[in-house]
């Protein structure tokens, strides 16, 4: 009985991994080309930066709320990048979480088998495991990055090459004067914020109820060391889950004021 599975839990598990690799595979290569299906036509990060930058310019100078068309095309391409990275980490996040659940009951029911099948069982199903925890951070970032693409282009304009526009805007923050573009990029970095601040407050929901369910499965539980492992995985998920609130409240405060976490940004503290 190979991996102490039976013959058709074998199959699924080869299915699984299969699933996972073609699913990391496509979260590194489909996005671009699914987001450049529209025309949008950028190559890769240079020629999206350089677009951008140039569109941002143009914005800057005009002095309105509104996105100027080329602008507009920029940010709907980083949309839909996110929202298909979003998607493919979410359907990796469902096959890997499948996929430790599969190895940590075929560990437990290992029982007699060879110290060493067991430790491949628990050492497969712990990196398994790892994976869903970041997949579960990917799916939380690029929703994120979906909810507010603007915002999530904005560090293109800084880095180790900022543009002058970048100084620009990093000047009218720190005098405190306002104009209809920088209104926007305040109210649209405050919903980057509220964005992340749901992500994770729903998110810590959901890990307090898996430890919830977790705990007491060991407490009712038989084997000894099915309950060292729904303890251990319960009492992960409530670490992570405290993690989650931190975000949230983190993320809620900078989103109540907003501003000096752009400024951060536009100073190179982002």
């Amino acid at each position: 009985m190979s991996l102490a599975v039976p013959a058709r839990s074998n199959r699924v598990l080869a299915v699984l991994v299969a699933l996972a690799g073609a699913l990391i595979a496509a979260f590194v290569v489909a996005p671009r080309l699914l987001a450049n299906g529209s025309g949008a036509g950028f190559r890769d990060e240079s020629d999206l930066r350089r677009a951008f930058r140039t569109a941002f310019a143009e914005y800057w100078r005009t002095g309105t709320r509104d996105l100027p068309a080329e602008l507009a095309t920029v940010v709907d391409y980083w949309f839909r990048y996110h929202l298909a990275k979003a998607v493919l980490a979410a359907m990796l996040l469902a096959v890997l979480v499948a996929l430790a659940v599969l190895l940590w009951r075929a560990f437990l029911a290992a029982g007699a088998a060879g110290r060493g099948r067991r430790v491949t069982l628990a050492v497969s199903g712990g990196a398994a495991a790892v994976l869903a925890l970041c997949s579960l951070v990917l799916v939380l970032a690029n929703v994120q990055g979906a909810v507010t693409p603007f915002t999530s282009l904005l560090p293109l304009l800084t880095g180790d090459d900022p543009t002058t526009v970048a100084a620009q805007v990093g000047r009218r923050l720190a005098d405190g004067t306002r104009t209809p573009p920088l209104d926007v990029m305040i109210d649209e970095f405050a919903r980057y914020h509220v964005a992340m601040a749901v992500l994770a407050a729903v998110t810590a929901v959901s890990l307090v109820g898996a430890c919830a369910v977790l705990w007491r499965a060991a407490v009712w539980s038989a084997d000894r060391r099915s309950r060292r492992v729904l303890a251990v995985f319960g009492t992960v998920s409530a670490v992570l889950a405290l993690i989650m609130v931190v975000v949230a409240v983190a993320n809620t405060t900078n989103a109540s004021d907003p501003v000096p976490g752009l400024a951060a940004l536009f100073a190179g503290g982002w």
